[in-house]
């Protein structure tokens, strides 16, 4: 197959389009390379996946619609994953305008290059943020998301409904895959194992929210490229059982669906820091801090339904995964 990988030079659209790489389809990577984080980084990803002869590079914004426009009708993809987005519930607080941009109008760009280039499947990257404030255990994908607690959220959640209703107008297969909290090896610097790690190698103390009553599901990033390249070969249906009257929000009489995709194991995130202490071999210097604006107590995913349609079966525990992780990093940073 021919796949464009959208955010092809971010952390999880690396992974993926190596896996796709690695089984021998043709992908087109698509980045803008922004400074939301250092670039050399996004450029190091990329060094991994131009090594193969069947990947190919383009610099450009999803946003760009015309841009968008030609290279859907140029390559003529069977199969499209969009994990190009403006990421990061915090930093929405301070630049709405970034997620408005690409999670929404880039969205609508690959959702219309899609429908008008005749693509097999689209699958996309929702959050675990689309469950606000939802607190009933585990999260759900039959649960009510109306709720968002964070732009971030609210726009994900918006990528859901967009992408249902090019389902129903259109009949294009959509697929939303709800990630919760991805690390491993290529992680971003913004996300807690990479300002953990680095914090307590550079002897600095690390910021713990909520006074580290939190709990998150954390999942490693290689179960989430194998999950997301599953669902891709799984192209999305209508359901036969859909009720009208009571509508299940996971899926349609549209070819539409929507998947958790984590590790069904929340972790307490004093037992996280612990863990990564142990791995450096060195104790964090701790900040005890409040709660931050739109960020949420815990996460706990329920990933029956994905397991059920896709078997996908998540493999890899925090030890292991956490020791993958700092290895890299040392690896990386020459610490």
């Amino acid at each position: 197959m021919k796949v464009l990988v959208t955010g092809a030079a971010g952390f999880i659209g690396m992974h993926v389009a190596k896996l796709l790489l690695e089984r021998g389809d043709t992908v087109v990577g698509v980045d803008n390379l922004n400074y939301y984080y250092d670039p050399r980084l996004k450029l190091a990803r990329l060094g991994q996946l131009k090594s193969f002869a069947n990947f190919r590079f383009v610099q450009a914004d999803i946003a760009d619609s015309v841009a968008m426009e030609e290279l859907f009708a140029a390559e003529r993809f069977n199969r499209v994953v969009n994990l190009a987005a403006q990421a990061g519930v915090r930093y929405s607080l301070k630049n709405p305008n970034a997620y408005i941009q690409t999670n929404l109008v880039g969205f609508g760009n690959i959702l219309e290059g899609c429908r008008h280039n005749n693509v097999d499947h689209l699958v996309y990257a929702s959050s675990s943020s689309v469950y606000g404030a939802n607190t009933h255990m585990p999260f759900s994908v039959h649960d009510n998301v109306d709720h968002p607690v964070s732009l971030y959220a609210a726009s994900k959640k918006a990528n859901e409904l967009m992408a249902h209703s090019y389902s129903h107008l259109y009949g294009l297969p959509t697929t939303g895959l709800r990630y919760f909290t991805v690390y491993g090896p290529w992680g971003r610097p913004d996300m807690s194992p990479w300002l953990f790690t680095s914090a307590i190698l550079e002897g600095r103390a690390i910021d713990v929210f909520n006074h580290g009553k939190m709990q998150r599901d954390f999942t490693y990033i290689d179960d989430i490229a194998e999950g997301t390249v599953r669902a891709l070969d799984k192209i999305a249906t209508p359901n036969p059982d859909f009720c009208t009257d009571a509508p299940d929000p996971s899926s349609s009489y549209a070819p539409y669906r929507v998947y958790n995709i984590g590790n069904h194991t929340p972790v307490e995130l004093m037992t996280f820091i612990k863990t990564i202490e142990e791995v450096v071999g060195q104790e964090a210097k701790k900040n005890f801090l409040p709660m931050q604006n739109g960020d949420v107590v815990a996460t706990y995913a329920d990933v029956e339904a994905l397991k059920r349609d896709v078997g996908f079966e998540p493999k890899t525990d925090l030890a292991e995964g956490i020791a993958n992780w700092v290895a890299w990093y040392r690896s990386y940073a020459g610490r």
